[in-house]
This record gives C-alpha cells, structure tokens and sequence, in this order.
C-alpha cells in the first residue's frame, strides 16, 4: 500500500514533469527547497516561501508545493527541536516547551507569553537559517543521481 502511494503520489508526478521538458535539475531543486522551506519553523508561512523561491529561482510551483504539503507533518515535529536549538544557541532558558506550560502562561500573562514566543519563534527561525541552506544543497545534491536516472528510464529509445 505504501509502495502505491509512493508511486501514485510521488514518482508518477515526477516522470510527468520530467516528460514535460522540465530538467531533472530543477526538479531536484524544487523538492530540495520544498522540503527545506516545508520545515521553517514558522507554521503557515512555507507556502508562500516555496511560491517565492519557485518564482525566485524558476522552479517548478507545483512540485515543490507539493513537496512542502508532503513535509508538513515534519514541520511540525521539528517546531520543538528548532525552539530548543534556538534557545540553546541564544541562552534562553524562559521559552515554555510544552503544550500544557504555553497555555498556562497564556492563561496568567497573555501578552508576556506573546511575546516570549515571539522571541523564541525568531531563534528557531535564525537557527532554521544556519541549517536551511546546507541542507537544501546536500538534498539538491543527493536527488540529482536518481532523477537523472528517472530522467533517462523515461526518454524514448531508438526503437520507439
């Protein structure tokens, strides 16, 4: 089952992009940025980055929003570790990490806890900085290999 949505929702787009004319290139680079700009740790703003970027660099919109929607569930599970990193690196240690301290706080000092995630939110965001680019090279990098490889299973032979 996991092997047909792979395949229906993820390779199937690809080789049609891919016989589109769109160069296995840029499509690496769309679903590098896709995943990189899917994980800012800022919850509803990837999708206008990725349509900034797609624009930006003349990647394909489609491929990497769809990227990005793929990466949501990620998004989310790294938001925690980006405020830890974030308040590490900052040596913050006021920045609530649970779900249950968040609301407490909200409940006794709404506008200090807004503005302590706010400060929190800004550190993950500037640790998602030093992480975001490595990190969309070494994924641009390892998907050329096997996009070009899809690349050449999908041009036609000399027989066809």
């Amino acid at each position: 089952m996991l092997q047909g949505f792979w395949r229906k929702k993820i390779v199937q787009p690809i080789v049609t992009l891919l016989k589109q004319g769109i160069t296995y290139q840029k499509i690496s680079l769309s679903i590098a940025f896709g995943i990189t700009l899917g994980i800012f740790p800022l919850v509803g703003t990837s999708t206008l980055l990725c349509m900034l970027a797609a624009v930006f660099f003349r990647l394909n919109l489609p491929a990497i929003q769809l990227v990005n929607y793929l990466v949501y569930p990620l998004q989310l599970l790294l938001l925690i570790p980006f405020l830890r990193a974030g308040a590490l690196l900052f040596g913050d240690g006021r920045v609530p990490f649970t779900l249950n301290t968040i609301v407490a706080k909200f409940e006794s000092d709404w506008l200090g806890t807004l503005g302590l995630l706010w400060e929190s939110i800004l550190y993950a965001v500037a640790v998602w900085l030093l992480v975001g680019p490595p990190l969309t090279w070494l994924m641009y990098r390892l998907l050329i290999p096997a996009l070009r490889r899809l690349f050449l299973q999908t041009q036609p032979t000399a027989q066809d």
